[in-house]
Formats: structure tokens, sequence, C-alpha cells
């Protein structure tokens, strides 16, 4: 979950005006170790211009309030991280896809996301922005790996809505959220080897 590339196309801002894309990635940043820093009821615009190295004004420009800069931000995120592989196997597209999800929840969006999760309940529009943003940007890459499996004749569609399709990222975003422990590749690895393919076999010899 990490801030978009800064190479995205321009588009209008909430106040009206044009971005200019060449410093939407150093303020998005800049949002981002804010909110892991000192949370979303202590961030401010000003400091995000200080933090971002930029004026006021090109804050204001962009974002009308906190909560916009914020939803703003939190829509784009992961997309530049969640991309769909295709190794040509549903175990090499599984291995990558969640050894990405690994690296995000432990760089600075992941970081960002723990220090807002309290604040999202009493906000709709950051709720709106989480499930709109990075909850749906990481299920598609995840819907197509298993669509690809399904066509490449490795998986049966009946998967895909089973509760053992939820287990490829529930256990990484649990172990994240809930125990403190490390989510890496190796943890990543063993879920895949010893929960997630188990499970995808054990539904393929139910189905034959």
């Amino acid at each position: 979950m990490a801030a978009p590339s800064t190479a995205e196309v321009a588009r209008p801002s909430r106040g009206g005006r044009p971005r200019d894309p060449s410093r939407d990635g150093v303020i998005r940043a800049a949002i981002l170790r804010l909110l892991a820093d000192v949370g979303y009821g202590a961030l401010t615009m000003d400091a995000v211009a200080a933090e971002a190295g930029v004026g006021k004004a090109t804050i204001y420009r962009r974002w009308r309030t906190k909560q916009d800069l914020v939803v703003d931000t939190i829509s784009d995120l992961n997309r530049a991280e969640a991309h769909t592989p295709d190794t040509g196997s549903l175990e090499g597209d599984l291995r990558e896809l969640m050894h990405s999800l690994a690296s995000v929840v432990n760089g600075p969006t992941g970081a960002a996301t723990l220090s807002l999760l309290s604040t999202v309940p009493r906000h709709p529009a950051l709720a709106e922005a989480f499930r709109n943003g990075p909850l749906a940007v990481w299920s598609q890459p995840f819907d197509q790996v298993l669509a690809n499996a399904e066509a490449r004749g490795e998986l049966d569609p009946s998967f895909r809505t089973t509760p053992a399709a939820e287990t490829i990222s529930a256990l990484l975003v649990q172990r994240w959220l809930l125990t403190g422990d490390p989510v890496d590749d190796a943890y990543a690895d063993e879920v895949l080897d010893t929960v997630v393919l188990p499970l995808v076999r054990s539904h393929a010899g139910a189905r034959a």
C-alpha cells in the first residue's frame, strides 16, 4: 500500500484547479509519514506542507480540508504495487502477489494505515476511500490470478466463492493488524505452502 507514481496523469483537484503531477508523489509521501508519526487527529495542512517542502498554497490548491487530503491519498494507495503477476502457474502467481502484499504492509503505507484504523469508523468518507481504494485495488489482482488459473485448468471456478479463497490474504492481514509479529516473505511462503495450496488441492479433490 504505497504512494502512487509521480508520473500519473494530472486530475482536477477538489478546489477545481489542475494539479502539477511532479509534486503529487512528494506530497503524498509526506502525508503517509505524518499519518504514521502523529495520526489523523494531529495531522495539519501546514505540517504536510512543511514535511513535503512545498508552500502552503500548493497544498490548499489541491485540497480544501484535511479530510479531502487524506481521502484523496487513501484512494490512490497501492496502485503501483498491486500488479497482477503472470508466472504461468497459480503457485508462482500467488507467491509473487503475497510477497508484494507483505512488502507493502511493512512500508510507509502500512504504518500510515495502522494509524488510521481507529479513525476510519468515525469518518464515513475515510471508510469509503479504503473500500474503493486499497481494498478494491488489491482485490483485482487476486481475482485475476485465480481467473488465470481457472483458464489454465489449475483451479475450479467454484473455489473463488469459498472461505478457503479468503485465506490467501487474510492470514497475512490478520497477523499484521492483530499480533505485531513479522509479516515477511518467509511467513507468506509458509501460509502459501501449508494453508493455501493444501486448501486448493483439497477443493480440487472434493470436486473430482
